[in-house]
């Protein structure tokens, strides 16, 4: 199974216009930046919320035995923390391929913790593509990470990653934090 959406993501934004531009992470993008960035700072988006709804084929599990990633859904009244990114176009290169199972472009406004704001783009997988899993218990996304490996890693370090960097940026998520809860649970 694949949702490769790389030329979909590449023929989307042209920057031809801009030479630097806002990236937003949510989820590994916090914490694993393994890509050239001029400026680093937290920041939210309004009316979505972060949930492990995305299956992941190509980093955090197999084809055959998907991981769990986080998506953002469409909420509203609610904002997700993150962190943003100021890079140069050609990073989208890299990034397009990093995001590929699913996830597209979409421009969104950015708003920094001193008050300011800046348009940027974030990378979404909506129900629509084929590597979405939806919801599910909190307690069965745990047991899924548990047991989920691909060649970026197993899954459970992904989830732990996510957790640890969103307490570093003071940020409570009740979702990740139950999932986590459940998977140490696991582990006793």
């Amino acid at each position: 199974m694949t949702a490769n959406t790389i030329d979909t993501n590449q023929s989307r934004f042209r920057f031809a216009a801009h030479e630097r531009v806002w990236v937003f992470g949510y989820g590994s993008l916090i914490f694993k930046a393994d890509f050239p960035f001029i400026e680093r700072r937290p920041a939210r988006i309004q009316g979505w919320t972060r949930r492990f709804w995305q299956g992941s084929h190509d980093h955090r599990g197999t084809p055959e035995a998907p991981g769990r990633v986080v998506t953002l859904i469409a909420e509203a009244g609610t904002q997700c923390e993150g962190m943003a990114y100021l890079v140069t176009a050609d990073v989208f290169t890299h990034l397009d391929y990093r995001e590929k199972n699913g996830y597209i472009r979409i421009q969104t406004p950015l708003y920094f913790r001193d008050g300011t704001q800046a348009d940027g783009l974030v990378y979404i997988a909506g129900e629509d593509n084929s590597a979405f899993l939806g919801p599910a218990p909190e307690a069965d996304i745990a047991h899924q990470i548990a047991h989920s490996t691909g060649p970026s890693g197993p899954n459970r370090d992904y989830l732990l990653n996510l957790a640890k960097a969103l307490r570093d940026l003071s940020e409570d998520d009740p979702h990740v934090f139950a999932i986590e809860r459940h998977l140490l649970a696991l582990d006793a």
